[in-house]
């Protein structure tokens, strides 16, 4: 068996927006900063450095608002993000991973299908809730860095349950006068359900949003995927931290610390 961590890539440089806020890299710091020690949490055998693809079907089934919502973090952010992206398939031992019409969470999802397959144990690092309807297909470690928790296991299907109420976050309307209690007393009853959905309004946008909030099984089009797998480059790696001016990082006990996680995958 097999230790697997899948880590969402964008979701993490997203985050690496918060914490030290000095100098012109201040996200590729934090982004490189904070990794390690969710690669020395869970130890595992290997890791899924996994990217976006554009959602073409979710766009379809939306009629292009799937996301509209999302604004641009500017030139600042895209450069420090194509920077990390670079520097993970350069230097660091991972398999990036990414399919070209669909989103990193589709993939992620296949990856975790396939290596529970596998008897394999695998290891999400995400924020994003979409991940928990995960935990109602196979045994999977969900973990949010935001909260620095575990997310347990639902008593209910969550695709259902957030088709009824929605998701801001992608732009994804609810069906009207739905929120949480209402969506969890609904979930509740099957019967209940059955009839609330009987009216055909409603009925047409659950079905919508529950396409589009559940993940796609890419496991038949594994081909299509976009992988690059590399081996650790630690001068590579020290030389783009030194030019960085990441010093704090490449001090000779520091750059030990640092280096010795990502070592074990060598061996």
């Amino acid at each position: 068996m097999k230790k697997v961590l899948l880590l969402d890539a964008y979701n993490l440089i997203y985050r690496a927006l918060s914490g030290f806020t000095k100098g012109e890299n201040y996200i590729v710091y934090n982004f490189f900063r904070g990794l390690r020690p969710l690669v020395d949490k869970y130890k595992p055998d290997v890791v899924y450095f996994v990217l976006e693809g554009n959602p073409k079907h979710r766009k379809s089934l939306s009629e292009g608002d799937y996301k509209a919502n999302r604004k641009s973090r500017g030139d600042h952010f895209h450069a420090q993000k194509a920077s990390i992206i670079s520097a993970v398939k350069e230097y660091m031992p991972f398999i990036s991973i990414r399919h070209p019409d669909f989103e990193c969470d589709d993939v992620i999802a296949s990856l975790v299908m396939k290596h529970h397959d596998a008897g394999d144990k695998c290891y999400i690092i995400s924020s994003d809730s979409d991940f928990i309807q995960l935990h109602n297909i196979c045994n999977v470690i969900l973990y949010n860095p935001v909260k620095k928790k575990e997310i347990e296991k639902p008593d209910y299907d969550y695709v259902m349950w957030k088709a009824l109420r929605g998701d801001a976050t992608d732009n994804i309307p609810g069906i009207p006068k739905v929120g949480d209690k209402t969506a969890d007393k609904l979930i509740a009853s099957p019967n209940l359900l059955k009839e609330f959905l009987q009216d055909p309004i409603k009925r047409e946008i659950f079905d919508r949003n529950v396409n589009l909030i559940r993940l796609v099984d890419l496991r038949n089009v594994e081909d299509e995927m976009e992988i690059n797998v590399q081996k650790l480059n630690k001068a590579g790696l020290k030389d783009y931290f030194d030019a960085l001016g990441f010093d704090s990082m490449t001090r000779e006990k520091s750059w030990g610390n640092y280096i010795k996680t990502f070592e074990r995958f060598e061996k």
